[in-house]
């Protein structure tokens, strides 16, 4: 495979005692394979620590506030489409989602594929222990069970995204946050008739820092996936053909230097940009 073609998006908050680390570990594999971090606004050393770096083949998004990973997530997709990669590879900064995977998720990698990084099948391996863990397995046997697809890890953001099938995705109804968005996200890919492939992980409890999931998430979570089986008896799920331009067009035509969603605001040379449409905040 083409490393040129392949991204690497970071989702981070407060990661500086991980970010040089995980970054290094992705370089002992791919030394040139492009890589994106999403870092919100946490008033670390994660930017100045990444710039020291000289790595002329990282780039960081610096967002204003903490505006959550589902947003940071949806930001990689729209980077990876607008700038013309052939798979996204998603993963968080903590390395809970350990590089030393990615390899044997690439190799799984297609135009009609989606490969999840699974802590919950065969071969594979979680560290969470006591009330973490039975959430996680609830959370995920709930919500197979409702949704009715065939993947005994659904949860997690480590995964590998062909820009093929996210091009298809309705970016407009991609409203849900933190783990809602990806469990929403699998189902859209289970209706887009992608192949499904789990790719078995050792899942890392972070060893630096502290775990930042809000716990309303939980309820939240629980909630969406409810409208995701509602919407999917009663509505027949849209799907584009469609490119770039469309997507950016139709899909967030109120971005128009006026009215700016602040999820795609990056700061650049100390201002304020709208990845979306360009519009500078000052």
């Amino acid at each position: 495979m083409n490393n040129s073609n392949i991204l690497i998006s970071l989702s981070a908050y407060k990661e500086a005692e991980n970010i040089v680390k995980i970054t290094d570990k992705i370089r002992g594999q791919f030394p040139t394979i492009k890589i994106l971090i999403v870092n919100d606004e946490s008033y670390d050393n994660t930017e100045k620590l990444i710039q020291e770096k000289n790595d002329e083949n990282i780039t960081i998004i610096q967002r204003p506030k903490k505006l959550g990973l589902g947003t940071a997530h949806k930001l990689s997709l729209i980077y990876a489409i607008k700038n013309n990669y052939e798979y996204l590879v998603t993963m968080d900064a903590d390395f809970s989602h350990d590089p030393v995977h990615l390899q044997e998720l690439l190799k799984q990698a297609g135009h009609n594929n989606f490969v999840i990084g699974s802590r919950f099948c065969d071969g594979a391996k979680s560290d969470y222990r006591g009330l973490r863990k039975i959430i996680s397995i609830c959370g995920n046997f709930f919500a197979r069970k409702i949704l009715n697809i065939k993947l005994k890890e659904i949860t997690t953001y480590y995964r590998v995204y062909s820009t093929k099938l996210l091009k298809k995705l309705p970016f407009d109804e991609l409203n849900s946050q933190g783990y809602s968005l990806g469990v929403r996200l699998v189902w859209l890919m289970k209706k887009l008739d992608a192949k499904l492939i789990e790719v078995p992980i050792h899942f890392k409890d972070r060893n630096k820092g502290k775990s930042k999931i809000p716990k309303l998430q939980i309820f939240i979570s629980f909630f969406d996936l409810l409208s995701i089986k509602l919407k999917d008896i009663f509505i027949k799920q849209k799907f584009y053909e469609t490119n770039e331009t469309y997507i950016f067009t139709n899909f967030f035509q109120n971005c128009d230097r006026k009215s700016c969603d602040r999820n795609y605001l990056a700061k650049k040379k100390q201002q304020w940009v709208c990845l979306l449409c360009g519009n500078i905040y000052k």
